[in-house]
This record gives C-alpha cells, sequence and structure tokens, in this order.
C-alpha cells in the first residue's frame, strides 16, 4: 500500500524542537489536508518525508520504505513544495523535459500534463516570465509527471486565480478517487473544506488532530437549527412544549440549540406546520480550526480574537 507512514518523527534545529514526535499516516483512496499555523512543522515534515532533511530520530517512510531508496522517484511521488524553485531561463517544456530524461519517463507524457494543467499554450515561454499561478501549475504539471501513486503538494492553490482553484480542487478529487495517497498543506481554510476528506493537524511541531474532515467539525460545534415558518408562534410554543428552547431572531427565524434540523423537520410535519426554511448550523473549518490552535499559534494579532467568523449554513429554504 502506499500510505505515507510517520513514526515518533522528531527534527531539531539546534536547541528548536521542528518536529516533536509526530506520528500519522497517510492513507490512499482519500485527500488529506495537512493544517497547522506558521512554523507549525509542515513544510519540515514533508521535507522529512521526501528525504530533503534528515529526522534527529523517528522515521517517515513512502510505501513502506524511505523515499531516498527509491529508483524511479517521480514515477513513485510527485511532490510540489516550492514553485520558484524551477530554473527561470528554460522553457516549461524543457524543465519537465530534464525531469522526464532523468526519470526515465515517456516524453509524451509532458504534453499531457501540460494540458492537464493549463499551460500548453505557454509551454514554450522562459519560466522567469511567469506569473505565480503559472509557476504553481507548472510545479503541479512536474509532480503529475510519472503518474505517480502518491501526490504531496505544499500550498497548491496559491497565486491561483478562481478558475485555478476550482481546477485544483477537482484534481486533487480525481487523484484521490483514482487511489492515490493525496497530502495537502494549506493556510485556506475554506478552501481545504472543499476538498479534503482527512486532517492532520500540526501544533508547535505536534500533532493536535488526525480525523475526518466531519468528526472534526462535529467534535467542535454544538448542533443549532435556523428554522423559519409561516406559523412562527404556534412553533415556538410547540417546541417548549417539547423541551426545547426556541429563541426568535429579528428576522422573524427561530434558532434552537442542541437539536438537528431532520428532528426539528419531524415535529413540524407531525404537527402540521408548514416550513419556509430549515438548515442545519455548524462551526466552519476556519473557526474549528482557530479553537484547537488557539494556543499553538507562534505568530498571533490581536485582532484574531474579537472578530469571529460566521457559522457556515446548510440546509433548504423554500
Amino acid at each position: 500500500m502506499n500510505s505515507i507512514d510517520v513514526q515518533e518523527l522528531t527534527k531539531e534545529y539546534g536547541t528548536k524542537r521542528a518536529v516533536d514526535r509526530l506520528t500519522f499516516s497517510v492513507l490512499p483512496g482519500r485527500v488529506t489536508g495537512f493544517l497547522g499555523p506558521n512554523g507549525a512543522g509542515k513544510s519540515t515534515t514533508m521535507r522529512l518525508v521526501l528525504g530533503l532533511d534528515r529526522p534527529t530520530s523517528g522515521t517517515a517512510t513512502i510505501g513502506g520504505r524511505p523515499y531516498t531508496h527509491s529508483e524511479n522517484p517521480l514515477r513513485e511521488v510527485g511532490a510540489l513544495l516550492d514553485a520558484q524553485a524551477a530554473h527561470g531561463s528554460r522553457t516549461a517544456r524543457n524543465h519537465l523535459l530534464a525531469l522526464a530524461v532523468s526519470n526515465r519517463i515517456p516524453v509524451r507524457r509532458i504534453d499531457e500534463v501540460l494540458e492537464e494543467a493549463g499551460i500548453a499554450e505557454v509551454a514554450g515561454k522562459r519560466i522567469k516570465t511567469f506569473s505565480l499561478g503559472m509557476r504553481q501549475r507548472l510545479g503541479i504539471a512536474a509532480a503529475l509527471l510519472g503518474d505517480p501513486k502518491v501526490v504531496m503538494l505544499d500550498e497548491p492553490s496559491n497565486g491561483l486565480d478562481p478558475e485555478g482553484i476550482i481546477w485544483i480542487r477537482e484534481l486533487l478529487r480525481r487523484l484521490a478517487h483514482q487511489g492515490r495517497t493525496v497530502l495537502v498543506s494549506s493556510h485556506l481554510m475554506n478552501e481545504t473544506a472543499s476538498f479534503a476528506d482527512h486532517l492532520v493537524v500540526l501544533g508547535k511541531g505536534r500533532l493536535l488532530a488526525d480525523t475526518p474532515v466531519r468528526e472534526f467539525l462535529d467534535a467542535r460545534s454544538r448542533p443549532r437549527v435556523r428554522v423559519r415558518t409561516t406559523e412562527s408562534s404556534r412553533l415556538g410554543e410547540v417546541l417548549t412544549r417539547r423541551g426545547y428552547t426556541p429563541v426568535r431572531g429579528d428576522d422573524g427565524r427561530w434558532v434552537v440549540d442542541g437539536v438537528k434540523a431532520e428532528e426539528i423537520g419531524v415535529i413540524a410535519a407531525h404537527e402540521g406546520i408548514p416550513i419556509l426554511e430549515l438548515s442545519d448550523e455548524q462551526a466552519t473549518l476556519e473557526q474549528a480550526y482557530l479553537d484547537l490552535t488557539a494556543e499553538e499559534t507562534e505568530f498571533a494579532s490581536a485582532a484574531a480574537s474579537i472578530s469571529p467568523a460566521t457559522p457556515s449554513t446548510t440546509g433548504q429554504e423554500a
């Protein structure tokens, strides 16, 4: 199995411990979001997994062995850690050609990944003329060049326009559906929520969470329902009689804590109360993440604690 397995991984730089006894696995068939504040150790961990740095102790393997032991590295793992790493004087095509030849990858794959990344039309241009978004697309094309079973991307949405963000989201999902192992580091919480199935969260080099996205959100938000009806007073009376504590807002909607929309829907249907709107409210990934990492952030502004995000709402409106 082409999983990424990290066991008791530790990395120290002098007196600073950047990674602190990390243990987690990234499994095939799902997109794993790799989250954490600046300085949490995400990039260091990815470098250790790829053999670009040596651990102080512990192990990091891909498919049961160190990545440095791979005979055909790009065929096994595709990675993007720094979109600025490509030589600016080369053209996009020649950059990919050098990678293909050195890894015994068929040259036809170059055109395929250029098309996939949406930069086929600029393949003959020098990389130094590229915008950040174009460099990101080139870096992703390089990561896909060997058709690898494992894909590791550090901030792949950085510099991309809206169309590019949609493209990378769909690409990540497709790679996971094909049974590949996908690890994606990102600071964009809402974007991560749109593609990730699982989360690994770090704080000051330590593991804070290793859990499915849904469980992560459910564990950090209390159920709440927002409901609107043409018989508002009657609904309030029914809910109060059944032991709930509905609160009526200025907009006429009822807000009920500690319950889910399906429960309120059943009650309304039983009482014959017409419903115009019924929705669950839940903390966003950003809120849940900030709650978890509040004490683990190395650099934080005072304003961060006085501007909470609005909870996400899911449901239907008539």
